[in-house]
């Protein structure tokens, strides 16, 4: 049946499912850019190769064993965790959109992934380079940063100004996190620092399936309570005056939510370095693009996916042989999405 907003609706004896055919079509359309976007970059490099010949090479039935030596040990490693990662900052981002309800509310503007990136500099220029010890040190370190910063946004209440205070605190964090990582860099041992500033620039080069499989397992860890959460999530939107009348814990569904998010920025930053403009950019993308009431937790992820994978194949389309990192070009991406977000007036009046 027709509902009056325009949307569907299911009948499944007693239960019925809504869905709205805009926010289907741009999940859709959002799916097959990822898809062309992944066979773009497996093709991209020193050695360029034809969709035949990829498809070919990545089912073992081509003839050229250098091509297929090449996809699956160096482009296929790099172009899932760049999927994975782009995911996990992506449904990072909308929740913390959504509970801090401010458009700058990101893991990359709050100080999380600062927090995440001091546990990660402190493995590599103390412990091991291993990327599975890597990120459990930059989970560890993430959540720690946002208890603090929950923490000490929280002593001025829940009121209107809940969520300035969160974007507040949590740049101040930043800040103090950053001198951290700085002195760190300092005192560690010349190999290690220059392997942590490489990998504090941001980069999908040499990621191998190890990469791959952390960024898999923290998916898999904290995805699904995000999703199960969504619902809830929608309903802290609202507020929490709203929400508990609604039959919902709104400390205990946000103290969860925050550690799922925590947890998924974690990850992406412990897989590739710090990573900005995605988690900021993703969410609000995904919104414009459905113009839907909840929260874009999975269009969100896939929008995520699918700008991490642009900005790797604008960063390898760089004139001049120029090979930049990542986090460079995102960087470069943010920062003109930023000021286009503070010129806008629409947007401006809603921070």
């Amino acid at each position: 049946m027709t509902l009056p907003n325009g949307h569907n609706s299911l009948q499944l004896g007693r239960f019925s499912l809504v869905w709205r055919p805009r926010a289907c079509a741009a999940g859709l359309g959002l799916l097959i850019l990822l898809l062309l976007l992944a066979l773009l970059l497996l093709g991209t490099g020193k050695m360029s190769l034809p969709a035949p010949e990829i498809l070919a090479a990545l089912t073992g039935t081509g003839d050229d064993p250098v091509a297929a030596r090449i996809l699956q040990r160096v482009r296929l490693p790099r172009v899932l965790t760049a999927i994975g990662v782009g995911a996990a900052l992506g449904m990072s981002g909308a929740v913390f959109q959504s509970l801090s309800r401010n458009a700058l509310g990101s893991p990359d503007v709050i100080g999380f992934t600062t927090g995440a990136a001091t546990g990660a500099i402190a493995q590599i220029t103390l412990g091991s380079l291993d990327p599975f010890h890597t990120g459990l040190a930059a989970v560890g370190s993430g959540l720690l940063t946002a208890t603090a910063v929950l923490l000490l946004a929280r002593r001025g209440g829940s009121g209107a100004g809940a969520g300035y205070r969160l974007i507040l605190v949590g740049i101040g964090m930043g800040a103090v996190l950053t001198g951290a990582n700085t002195l760190l860099l300092v005192k560690g041992e010349l190999d290690r620092v220059m392997s942590a500033q490489i990998w504090l620039a941001g980069s999908l080069s040499a990621r191998n399936w190890d990469h791959v499989t952390t960024t898999l397992i923290g998916l898999c860890l904290f995805a699904p309570l995000v999703l199960l959460l969504s619902r809830r999530l929608n309903l802290l939107e609202m507020g929490d005056d709203m929400a508990r009348q609604l039959g919902v814990s709104a400390g205990q569904s946000r103290a969860v939510l925050v550690l799922a998010a925590v947890g998924l920025c974690s990850i992406g930053t412990a897989a590739t370095g710090p990573i900005a403009f995605i988690a900021l950019a993703a969410p609000q993308i995904a919104r414009r693009l459905t113009r839907a009431p909840q929260v874009p937790v999975i269009t969100g992820a896939i929008t995520g996916s699918v700008l991490l994978l642009g900005a790797d194949l604008l960063s390898q389309a760089a004139p001049f042989d120029l090979t930049l990192p990542i986090g460079l070009t995102t960087g470069f991406l943010g920062g003109a999405y930023l000021l286009f977000i503070m010129a806008s007036k629409k947007q401006a009046d809603g921070l």
